[in-house]
């Protein structure tokens, strides 16, 4: 009884490194800024964080995960807005310090002409923060999901399963950066052909089926995907623009 220790969070009396109550360590004194860059390294990038289980499983098995989280298994994976999150503020800073500008030639062109019309500053626009756009693309990908594949499950997982997808398509892009940058930069093309793989692999894992119904409708959901991010995306670009010039 006197190895007994209380928790600073809630007073149970603990013994382990880990109240068994709330789940706080018990080593916790002031707060610095090194236990902050750890909690934030822990939380993100430690071994013991579902991190890293997640990317394998989004390689190995997507399947697997997606019925996993929607079946419970919350604490097993990291969650899918926070993957999301995470894979886009990792692309911006590679973006960002390779200096990358998908569509730098394009601008160029349109810096020297007298002409430019909104039309050609939204699509601009769009390509140059394609991160702050992309959730666009979660919705779209979770409501074709829908609309073809609407007795299997809710939108709202559909939408869970979606920012994996979509996460894990940004961590293809956020790659294809080194070689478009320091390559050839004429395979921009290459991400969306690579996701067109990854999505008739995930979904044919996701429903346990390889019928060929299902690869049409895998189809059709990532064509309609593609349309409707493209119509949203380059919309709200547009309107952006357009309030700018008014």
């Amino acid at each position: 009884m006197d190895n007994l220790k209380t928790c600073k969070n809630c007073d149970s009396k603990i013994t382990s490194n880990y109240c068994e109550n709330c789940g706080q360590r018990t080593s916790i004194n002031k707060v610095t800024f090194s236990e902050t860059f750890n909690d934030i390294i822990d939380a993100m990038f430690s071994l013991d964080a579902p991190l890293w289980r997640t990317i394998k499983t989004l390689i190995v098995n997507p399947g697997k995960l997606f019925r996993d989280f929607l079946c419970g298994k919350r604490k097993t994976y990291y969650k899918p807005v926070s993957f999301f999150i995470l894979t886009t503020i990792i692309y911006v800073i590679v973006k960002t310090l390779l200096n990358y500008d998908p569509m730098q030639n394009i601008a160029q062109v349109q810096h020297e002409s007298l002409d430019i019309s909104l039309f050609n500053k939204a699509g601009v626009f769009m390509a140059k923060n394609i991160n702050n756009i992309i959730f666009t693309f979660v919705f779209s990908f979770a409501i074709m999901m829908k609309v073809f594949f609407f007795k299997k499950y809710s939108l709202p997982e559909y939408l869970a399963v979606s920012f994996y997808i979509v996460g894990f398509y940004i961590i293809i892009t956020t790659l294809m950066i080194f070689g478009l940058k320091f390559g050839n930069p004429q395979y921009k093309m290459l991400p969306f052909i690579l996701l067109l793989v990854y999505v008739l692999y995930a979904l044919s894992s996701f429903f346990q089926k390889k019928s060929l119904l299902t690869i049409i409708k895998t189809f059709l959901v990532y064509f309609f995907a593609i349309v409707l991010y493209m119509f949203l995306g380059y919309g709200i670009s547009f309107l952006i623009v357009w309030l700018k010039s008014v």
